[in-house]
Parts: structure tokens; C-alpha cells; sequence
């Protein structure tokens, strides 16, 4: 089992949420995130909301590994509920993109 301090795999998707429909995105959202959340592997999850842009949200999701996520969160059943909940408000479609923690900054 990892500890607090091991080092986590984040998840960057920005997300450009269609025009007008931001409060009903953030309802979905809420139900969804229980869904990804109870996944193997899941750590952390952060959802912020542009400044300049209202419409656009970054999503940062922390993962043990890449695998957790590609593998296991999209591969399970609770990513057909994800999607069925949160992927027709994006336009276009995020690019999700996996970064690794640098080691002494």
C-alpha cells in the first residue's frame, strides 16, 4: 500500500465546458466525482474554474500509476457512468495528458 509521500502520477485535462451550461456541468460533476474517487489507485482530485475564462475548468486527478487510470478507471464499468454524465459537455473533446512529479523543486 503507498504512503502519503510516495510520488503520484497527476492527470491535466482542460476542459471547455459549452457555453451557457457550467452550473448543470457542475452538478454532474459532483455526482460523477464519487464515481472516479472510489477507483483503485485514485488519490486526489481537483476541479478549477477559469478566471478569464468560466467556461474553461482544469481537472487535476492524482493517480498511483498511469495504469490506474488508463487501465483501470477507463476500463472499468463506473467510467461508462463518467462518461454518460460528463462527456457531452465538452467542446471539443480534452486532451488528458499524465505528468510525473520532479524530484527538488
Amino acid at each position: 500500500m503507498p504512503c502519503e509521500s510516495d510520488p503520484v502520477i497527476v492527470e491535466h485535462a482542460l476542459l471547455q465546458v459549452t457555453p451557457g451550461r457550467g452550473e448543470e456541468f457542475r452538478a454532474a460533476f459532483a455526482e460523477a466525482k464519487s464515481i472516479i474517487a472510489g477507483m483503485p489507485g485514485f488519490s486526489n482530485l481537483r476541479l478549477s474554474r477559469g478566471i478569464e475564462s468560466p467556461d474553461t475548468y482544469l481537472l487535476l486527478v492524482e493517480w498511483q500509476t498511469v495504469a490506474d487510470h488508463t487501465e483501470g478507471f477507463r476500463g472499468s464499468p463506473g467510467y461508462q457512468r463518467w462518461r454518460a454524465l460528463l462527456h457531452h459537455f465538452y467542446e471539443p473533446f480534452p486532451v488528458v495528458e499524465h505528468f510525473d512529479p520532479v524530484d527538488g523543486v
